[in-house]
């Protein structure tokens, strides 16, 4: 698939445009780099406005939750989608408040009864314990991955210019953290937190879990499709896809936490370049984040000490994302004052 990387000319008028403001040189710091990205994004100075923001989270279950791993049973993914539905999440509160629109989409919900519209894309119930078994049966990641690309492209045909991928699966950083280790070769002491809570006898499973994972996988995981299949589960490859595909369209795209952050991973080995249309929203407290977002050569937005996942840290970075456009729209230059 071809990657169109965004406009370097555009983005030098940016930084020419920026450095004639009515400011020192540099003063306004990481909003400059932003707006000078957007504008790279855009091939336009200023950029467009970013009017319609949507984030799509993909839920799923995951097997792993068998091995404790979690401080909630897998009984709360479900839950969660319905509380999704009714729009009084952590994410759907906060994108109210930027304008975002959150749609969830069930990919592997072990469960019956939620509505047609969230479980149109939805590949099996529940994933494989990864500490003793594959995630996905052969085939499923390509078409999870399928999946999430048809999503991003419903919602950029549908006028969305900037998109955040969000998550739902009890035991979502075991998974996360499990991806990222055997991408980037690392123990699983190194990637493993405390995700939803847990203590260190919590974390210490955990950590069990992810090291049986790895030593069972070997080198599968140099594919990134066997990667998923694997260690995976059908919403990360969903959310790889939604990655690649945002980047196929040339559409802006804000990474989450540490879930999209793996995802992010996989993505970038699927289709190389595409993490020039990502930015990194925020900080997540999981140190699985940390090591993926430094292989991408990506720096969070924002630090706020969130680990809700969701998307919802991606959503407070969309305020810092529009003040970075308008000041390239509408201050004055230094011309202006002679």
């Amino acid at each position: 698939m071809k990657i169109t990387p965004p406009s370097a000319a555009a983005r030098e008028e940016a930084l020419v445009r920026l450095d004639g403001l009515v400011k020192p040189l540099g003063s306004l710091g990481r909003l400059e780099e932003l707006a000078a990205w957007l504008s790279a994004a855009h091939d336009a100075v200023p950029p467009r406005e970013l009017d319609d923001v949507r984030v799509a989270v993909f839920a799923g279950d995951h097997g792993i939750t068998a091995s404790a791993v979690s401080a909630y049973p897998r009984e709360i993914t479900a839950a969660m989608v319905r509380v999704f539905l009714a729009g009084t999440s952590g994410v759907t509160v906060l994108a109210r408040q930027v304008g975002a629109t959150v749609k969830v989409f069930d990919l592997a919900v072990d469960a019956d009864g939620l509505p047609d519209e969230v479980t149109a894309y939805k590949i099996r119930r529940g994933s494989g314990s990864i500490d003793r078994e594959d995630a996905l049966a052969p085939g499923e990641a390509s078409r999870a991955f399928d999946a999430g690309r048809r999503i991003a492209d419903a919602e950029i045909d549908d006028g969305a210019n900037l998109l955040i991928p969000g998550d739902m699966g009890i035991g979502n950083t075991t998974v996360a953290a499990a991806l990222v280790a055997a991408r980037l070769g690392l123990p699983a002491e190194e990637v493993v937190g405390t995700g939803t809570g847990v203590d260190e006898e919590g974390r210490a499973r955990k950590v069990a879990a992810v090291t049986a994972a790895l030593a069972r996988t070997g080198d599968r995981a140099d594919d990134p499709f066997e990667r998923l299949t694997a260690l995976g589960s059908a919403c990360a490859a969903a959310t790889a896809g939604f990655l690649v595909q945002g980047a196929v369209r040339g559409v802006p795209v804000v990474l989450d936490g540490v879930f999209s952050g793996a995802a992010a991973l996989v993505a970038q080995d699927v289709a190389p370049g595409a993490v020039a249309w990502w930015l990194a929203g925020h900080r997540s407290t999981e140190p699985s984040q940390a090591h993926a977002l430094k292989a991408l050569g990506l720096e969070p937005i924002l630090d706020l000490g969130l680990r809700l996942g969701e998307g919802s840290g991606a959503v407070q970075a969309v305020p810092v994302l529009r003040a970075a456009r308008a000041v390239l729209a509408e201050m004055s230059s230094l011309a202006d004052l002679t």
